[in-house]
C-alpha cells in the first residue's frame, strides 16, 4: 500500500514546542496517540495508512523521541492530554475519533471521560501493562530480554522495519529511538535520554483509578486485544482483564486477535486488525 502524503508541523502548546504529522484532507479528523515504542509506532503506521481514505489523520509527538522539547516521561497524563485539547483547539477540530497503544491507548481513555464533548470514538489496543502496580518489574524484564530477542541494533532495526503498514519507523525516527535504548556489543541494555524516568512515570500511571475513567466512556469504543500472552518482553493484557475492562464501559465493541505483537504488528494478524478497525469506524455510531 502507497503511504499517504502528509506534513510536519510545529506549534507552542503550553509553552512547549509540539510536533506532529498530518495526513491532510476533508475526511473527519482521527487523532494518534502512541506509546513511545516500536510497537507504538507499527499502530500508528497501521492505523495511518488503512484509514486515510476514510479520516484526516493526525499524530502528534506527544512530547516523546522525534522533535519535542521535551521527553515525555517527565510529564503528567494530565499534561499529555493538555497538549492533546490544545493541538484539537489550534486545528479547530471539535470532535475527534483517538486512536491509541499501551500509554497511548490510556491516555485515550482519560481524555474521553476529562474531556467527553471533544471525543467522537476510541480505538484502543493493548492499554494494558501500565494498569499494572508491578510496573517496574514489566520494564525491567523488558530491558532484560532485550538483548537476547534482539543480539544485535541492526537485527532490532530490520524487525521494526518490517511492519506491513509502517508509516513512521523511517531511518531519521529510528535514529531518535537509538538515542533512547542502546545495546552495548557485550550485550548490557542500557536506557538514556527519555526513558531515564519511565519508571517514575509508569508508577504514577499504574496508580490512578482507572475504573473511575473507564466507567465514565460513553462513546464507541473498539479494544483490541492480543490472546499471546508474551512478545518482544513485554507483558500484554491478558483477556481477562480486557474482559474486565469491556464490562466497565457502555458501548465497547471487543476484538480478540489471534496474536502477539510479532504477528499482529508485523506479519499476518495485521490483517485482522485493519478489519475491526475498518468495520469499527464504518459502523459505529457515536
Amino acid at each position: 500500500m502507497d503511504q499517504p502524503l502528509f506534513t510536519d508541523h510545529f506549534i507552542n502548546v503550553n509553552n512547549i514546542n509540539l510536533h506532529y504529522i498530518d495526513y491532510e484532507n476533508d475526511n473527519p479528523p482521527i487523532l494518534l496517540m502512541h506509546g513511545l515504542t516500536a510497537n507504538a509506532h507499527a499502530f500508528d503506521g497501521l492505523v495511518a495508512n488503512c484509514l486515510t481514505t476514510h479520516f484526516r489523520v493526525i499524530s502528534p509527538d506527544l512530547r516523546g523521541r522525534g522533535q519535542s522539547d521535551h521527553p515525555a516521561f517527565q510529564y503528567s497524563m494530565e499534561d499529555h492530554a493538555l497538549d492533546i485539547i490544545g493541538l484539537l483547539d489550534h486545528l479547530n477540530i471539535d470532535k475527534v475519533t483517538l486512536a491509541g497503544h499501551s500509554f497511548g491507548g490510556l491516555l485515550g481513555f482519560y481524555i474521553a471521560s476529562s474531556y467527553p464533548g471533544r471525543v467522537d470514538k476510541l480505538i484502543i489496543m493493548d492499554a494494558a501493562a501500565e494498569m499494572n502496580p508491578n510496573a517496574m518489574e514489566m520494564l525491567s524484564y523488558t530491558f532484560s530480554r532485550f538483548n537476547t530477542l534482539y543480539p544485535s541494533w541492526d537485527d532490532y532495526i530490520s524487525h521494526v522495519k518490517r511492519a506491513p503498514y509502517n508509516t513512521f519507523w523511517d531511518d531519521a525516527m529510528l535514529s531518535y529511538y537509538q538515542a533512547d535504548v542502546k545495546i552495548d556489543p557485550d550485550g548490557t541494555v542500557k536506557t538514556r535520554s527519555n526513558l531515564t524516568d519511565i519508571i517514575e512515570i509508569s508508577y504514577g500511571v499504574a496508580n490512578i483509578s482507572w475504573p473511575y475513567y473507564i466507567e465514565r466512556i460513553t462513546q464507541p469504543t473498539l479494544l483490541i486485544n492480543a490472546l499471546d500472552d508474551y512478545t518482544m518482553g513485554e507483558p500484554l493484557l491478558p483477556e481477562e482483564k480486557a474482559m474486565e475492562t469491556v464490562e466497565m464501559m457502555k458501548n465497547a465493541h471487543y476484538v480478540a486477535v489471534d496474536g502477539n505483537h510479532q504477528t499482529m504488528l508485523y506479519g499476518r494478524d495485521a490483517k485482522q486488525i485493519v478489519k475491526a478497525i475498518d468495520k469499527f469506524t464504518s459502523v459505529a455510531k457515536s
